[in-house]
């Protein structure tokens, strides 16, 4: 009996210490995102904490201009489904502390009286069991604490990627709105002219409704265009938790840079987070699984100190001990063991099959990042200048009446819809190194 009260009071003595930290892991999850994206994260949990982020989310919604990185720091700070899923830390540690501590002593009494004569047993046990098992469910819970950190980290990380596309795309459809513009105003200027040179019998009318096509050709894309900005407005306001009348986006797309990033696919996916947490989720199920074959017989051990009373109230009471355990009569657990290793087999081919697949992401990702920045420098160094000079020599000759207003007009739309092209092929660079940062930290089969 001494030994037992001994056993208990320091398996109380050591689930005391099992308490819940001020930021739930969050620190651990700021360390980590640090190494990828420069922006705060945060997670207001009482009302002044709330208010203070309320205030910086308005004071960066003020500022002239929006930029990525501004448009990430307002998405990290006010995106309420990240809010949310920080809360999977608060729930995941509480996990951990508890199984630090011993469930409650539980007291049984029985009364019986018949006449003058009791009945009396009174015992008070203690789950000897869980007190052998908690070690290792606490390592078990440890590991699910750090796998939870990692996926949390993870989609800070996914909507940081996430807000920098929507932005590209949302500035993109602003510039595109602005060129169609330009487009339908000479379109309509030549179908103008056209009209007028009908009436005046210089022109036939195939020529017009030919003018005319082109007219009805660029307010059709400009209508287009119009309804793809409102689009992608949108989703950036979903994102940032706004609303899309208080963006204040930049008015074109960052410059392309003047040199690439150099990357060996065949080892950058080794410091991928989703695969970094899915080999501790396959850690913890084998010590799930050892867990599972060391109770497959008992898993119920209840050892307490008892006194029974058998008599008249006046007789002493017979101490004793109370002992219960599960009898291995119907259930010899082998269902159990086979459970836990079907699940376990299932996290190691999953991680393997995650392994697999990051190579070939980045690969792709790299492939596309690569082949976009060509593109693009081959627009602006080679296209758009080209299209200009044309442009600027038909000015000359149009001067010199040597050309038609028509033939001016053609070209002009030839050198607005140049640049378009150029503005699309700068934002799907955008998009493929913002996808290729993504396949870096996570999956980025999602990246669009």
């Amino acid at each position: 009996m001494k030994q037992l009260t001994l056993l208990v009071s320091v398996s109380l003595a050591l689930s005391g210490c099992a308490t819940l930290s001020k930021d739930a892991g969050l620190g651990d999850v700021q360390k980590t995102t640090q190494q990828h994206i420069i922006q705060e994260v945060a997670w207001p949990r009482t009302a002044a904490e709330q208010s203070e982020i309320a205030a910086r989310v308005s004071e960066l919604l003020q500022q002239p201009s929006m930029d990525a990185d501004c448009a990430v720091q307002i998405a990290l700070l006010n995106n309420k489904g990240l809010q949310a899923k920080f809360y999977e830390l608060g729930v995941s540690e509480a996990d951990l502390t508890q199984a630090g501590r011993l469930p409650n002593p539980k007291f049984d009494m029985r009364y019986a009286k018949s006449g003058g004569e009791f009945t009396i047993e009174q015992a008070l046990t203690f789950n000897i069991f869980a007190l052998i098992t908690r070690p290792k469910m606490q390592e078990i819970e440890r590991q699910h604490f750090e796998q939870t950190k990692q996926a949390v980290a993870l989609e800070v990380l996914r909507l940081a990627h996430q807000t920098r596309l929507a932005y590209f795309n949302a500035v993109a459809a602003t510039e595109q709105v602005r060129y169609s513009e330009q487009v339908k105003e000479s379109a309509d200027a030549s179908a103008e002219l056209a009209r007028r040179m009908v009436q005046a019998g210089n022109w036939n009318k195939l020529e017009r409704a030919r003018e005319q096509g082109f007219y009805a050709d660029a307010e059709l894309e400009a209508a287009q265009v119009t309804s793809k900005q409102v689009s992608a407005n949108e989703a950036l306001s979903r994102l940032l938790g706004v609303s899309a009348d208080q963006l204040k986006l930049e008015q074109r797309l960052p410059d392309l840079p003047d040199t690439i990033t150099e990357l060996e696919p065949q080892d950058a996916f080794e410091q991928r987070l989703d695969l970094q947490a899915m080999r501790l989720e396959t850690e913890t199920l084998a010590k799930q699984l050892g867990l599972t074959k060391t109770t497959r017989f008992i898993n119920v051990l209840e050892l307490g100190p008892s006194r029974v009373l058998d008599g008249s109230r006046s007789n002493d009471y017979k101490y004793g001990l109370d002992l219960s355990f599960e009898l291995p009569l119907f259930d010899w657990g082998e269902a159990r063991v086979a459970r836990a290793e079907a699940i376990y087999m299932q996290a190691v081919n999953r991680t393997a099959e995650l392994a697999i697949n990051a190579q070939s992401e980045i690969r792709e990702a790299y492939s596309r990042y690569r082949a976009t920045y060509d593109i693009t420098k081959h627009y602006r160094d080679e296209i758009v200048p080209l299209r200009k000079k044309i442009l600027q020599e038909n000015q000359l000759r149009y001067n010199g009446m040597l050309i038609s207003p028509f033939e001016l007009f053609a070209d002009a739309r030839t050198q607005v819809m140049s640049v378009n092209s150029y503005i699309e092929s700068l934002r799907e660079f955008w998009l493929a190194e913002t996808a290729l940062q993504m396949t870096l930290t996570g999956s980025g089969k999602d990246m669009k």
